[in-house]
């Protein structure tokens, strides 16, 4: 799935950096200058959940912009503490204007 976001991403010419858990998720944000968005699954492996990297991403990087995406209900996520009410939540499977959509509007919302 990681492989499918990537060239999603890419394709709608966006410079991506890829991390295969939340541990390299952070050595990327602690390396690289500018990061716009992060886009993280809600459920990962490596013991870092979407949420736990979230908030470790933040106090790095106050106002990052962040995208979770995830299979499973996005109302069952967010009844079971894994994620705040209002957070943004692409479902899976989506569609590259799916995410085109999601991640524009993220761009455009007011700070």
């Amino acid at each position: 799935m990681r492989g499918f976001a990537l060239s999603q991403l890419k394709s709608l010419g966006y410079n991506v950096l890829q991390a295969r858990n939340g541990v390299e998720a952070m050595e990327l944000i602690e390396r690289h200058g500018q990061i716009d968005l992060l886009f993280t699954d809600v459920v990962m492996p490596g013991g870092m959940s979407g949420r736990q990297l979230a908030d470790a991403a933040r106090q790095r990087r106050p106002g990052l912009k962040v995208l979770f995406t995830s299979g499973y209900d996005a109302e069952a996520i967010v009844h079971h503490g894994r994620l705040d009410h209002g957070v943004q939540l692409l479902p899976k499977p989506y569609r590259r204007r799916e995410l085109a959509q999601r991640i524009r509007s993220i761009f455009d919302a007011p700070c």
